[in-house]
């Protein structure tokens, strides 16, 4: 399967990073650990990482970043 969007953004609360991936209708959230001032290539990299274990595929870019 496809998604659709992959986002990246610092969860404050839990203090590491949340990967949400949307494929249609479902949203998947899964927290990765990252330190927070980690690159753009290192956050993609987890990204992909997140969203193959999920059972998705995603173009790089797909991913969007938010910090």
């Amino acid at each position: 399967m496809r998604a659709d969007k992959v986002e990246v953004s610092w969860d404050g609360g839990k203090s590491d990073w949340l990967v949400r991936i949307e494929s249609g209708e479902e949203v998947i959230r899964r927290h990765c650990k990252a330190p927070r001032d980690a690159d753009e290539k290192t956050l993609r990299a987890k990204a992909e990482e997140t969203v193959k274990d999920e059972g998705y595929e995603a173009n790089a870019a797909a991913v969007s970043i938010k910090r």
